[in-house]
């Protein structure tokens, strides 16, 4: 399932420090800027809020980290989740089996992010449409929430993370204000 707040700027930072795990409280507040701090913590109670509503889990979710860096819920490490945020826009996905995911509001794109980061099908692709910054957001968010699935993380060569898919399946949504994928394994 996925859990979307479309507008963290409203959300009462102070009250809602209180309502989070001390571990994510210290995390929150290592962020130098009140919206990063937003954010880290609007992420969290979506998935506050998923755990109850899937799950009936009330607690505070603690986070281990793999070696790899990927977050797991202690004593629920059956229950997968990633997290994403892009603008005033914070997602939670979850999941009973392994999950990425990633969100982007509309923004510029320079045109070396795309030569870097897009192959030349991609690009073909990018500048055929009639919306050239969505066609690149569709083609980001999909490899994002495919190397948060895999646990690789961005990586050297962006270009070739949507090459191979027979083990992926990967939906994404398209909305006014936003676009985000998620990413499972088939």
């Amino acid at each position: 399932m996925v859990y979307i707040n479309e507008n963290t700027g409203n959300l009462d930072l102070a009250a809602a420090l209180a309502e989070v795990s001390p571990q994510r409280r210290e995390q929150a507040l290592k962020f130098r800027h009140e919206n990063g701090r937003r954010l880290s913590v609007a992420v969290y109670l979506l998935l506050k809020k998923g755990l109850q509503e899937e799950y009936g889990i009330t607690a505070n979710p603690v986070f281990g980290y793999s070696e790899e860096g990927k977050p797991f819920i202690i004593d629920h490490s059956d229950i997968h989740f990633s997290f994403s945020h892009s603008g005033d826009v914070a997602l939670c996905a979850i999941s009973g089996q392994p999950v990425g995911a990633d969100v982007e509001v509309p923004r510029k794109i320079s045109p070396s992010l795309v030569s870097y980061t897009m192959n030349d099908d991609e690009q073909a692709q990018i500048n055929a449409s009639p919306d050239p910054m969505m066609q690149f957001l569709f083609f980001w968010t999909r490899k994002e929430a495919l190397l948060k699935l895999t646990g690789e993380g961005i990586r050297n060569n962006m270009k070739e993370v949507l090459v191979a898919m027979e083990k992926y399946h990967i939906d994404t949504i398209v909305t006014d204000n936003y676009i985000y994928s998620v990413a499972k394994f088939k």
